[in-house]
């Protein structure tokens, strides 16, 4: 008889949250911007001194609002790594803007900001640093950068929510920020985001494009006596039922973030001796970051080793994922105009990184099956 399956990732309770969405429910009022939406910007927003924060249905629309609130048109150019998920980039592709992809670190595995200043055109609206794993790009010198020439930075934060680059919240030093509550996230509702605006100029704008275009947040605050179609928009708002889950999940947030850097670093430690035998690279973390405890990571020598290894755990009912796959040669990449810096890191990368299973309530027992799988592997 197999043993019961580890899965890569498992959702959970951390707290009130089936109590909190009961609440929601029977208060009759469940669509956006009710009770719990607005604890959960509330708190975002005290925890990580943010001028607004707004949830949203997903990470993806409060990307896709931030190209709406740069004005993002066509033809115009957009830095993003080759080593990210879709959304970071398509949400301005949507907007008619080039994509122009990015290598990364071969230490962190986040963008290379040396390789910014031959990317940058007269075209460039936008950077958009994705701090993978939750450890922080290299905000000051990319920041730097992008004032120097007139850019704005979006930081994808998908990873690294309560992760810190020399003392300052990720998600807090471009302009905009934008948070994943997707269940593969540390915090969860599901499906849900936040866009985090670090730019007051930005904020009515920010709301109007969240509400389908209209002013609806002036009138529902007393300052307009009916509301109307002001701006282009979408509907961006998370529902109160999801958010009133999402809340029960941030009241806990430290909580949460103790348990996954404590699994982080056993799982460090008790790989240790193996990865060197093997010659497999651990995760890399600068002094100067503070990371969110996303995941746990392994860089292992060859494309052959990692699917040997990926093959080894899933027999032993173990689930182990690889991760992105370049944009840069993506299917659909490659059949529009596009700009690229040599991406042989992302592309290197691709081929050899292993993500262990990673969750919140991973057991002992399940722990050791996966060290005693990993270490059990022979090629």
């Amino acid at each position: 008889m197999l043993p019961a399956r580890i899965p890569f990732n498992n959702s959970t309770l951390a707290g009130k949250e089936i109590d909190y969405v009961t609440r929601s429910v029977s208060s009759g009022q469940i669509a956006g911007d009710q009770q719990f939406s607005r604890r959960c910007q509330a708190l975002l927003e005290d925890v990580l001194s943010v001028k607004k924060a707004l949830v949203t249905t997903s990470c993806t629309h409060a990307l896709e609002m931030s190209a709406l609130l740069l004005d993002i048109k066509p033809g115009d150019e957009v830095i993003v790594p080759s080593y990210t998920f879709v959304s970071s980039i398509n949400a301005f592709v949507l907007r008619g803007a080039v994509p122009v992809f990015c290598d990364i670190r071969r230490d962190t595995l986040n963008l290379d900001e040396s390789l910014l200043p031959q990317l940058i055109s007269s075209k460039t609206r936008a950077i958009v640093p994705v701090h993978y794993a939750g450890v922080g790009c290299e905000m000051d010198e990319i920041c730097q950068i992008a004032e120097a020439h007139d850019i704005a930075v979006v930081e994808d934060n998908a990873h690294g929510l309560f992760g810190k680059y020399k003392g300052r919240w990720l998600g807090t030093m471009g302009a905009l920020g934008t948070q994943s509550f997707h269940e593969t996230k540390n915090i969860t509702c599901g499906e849900g985001g936040a866009l985090l605006i670090n730019r007051p100029d930005l904020i009515e704008r920010a709301e109007v494009i969240r509400e389908k275009g209209t002013n609806r947040a002036n009138f529902f605050r007393g300052q307009v006596d009916k509301y109307s179609w002001v701006d282009i928009g979408s509907s961006y708002v998370m529902s109160d039922v999801l958010a009133a889950f999402l809340y029960g999940q941030l009241e806990c947030w430290q909580v949460i973030q103790q348990r996954r850097e404590a699994l982080w670093h056993a799982y460090d430690e008790a790989l240790k001796q193996w990865c060197q035998d093997k010659h497999v690279d651990q995760p890399y973390i600068p002094a100067h970051c503070q990371q969110a405890w996303h995941m746990y990571y392994l860089i292992t020598p060859s494309l052959s080793f990692r699917s040997a290894l990926i093959e080894h755990l899933k027999k032993l009912q173990i689930w182990a994922v690889f991760h992105y796959l370049p944009l840069h040669k993506s299917t659909y990449a490659t059949s529009i105009a596009h700009r690229a810096s040599c991406c042989d890191v992302t592309e290197d990368i691709s081929d050899r990184l292993l993500r262990l299973p990673f969750y919140c309530s991973m057991s002992d027992a399940e722990f050791a099956r996966v060290i005693d799988g990993v270490t059990s592997f022979k090629l």
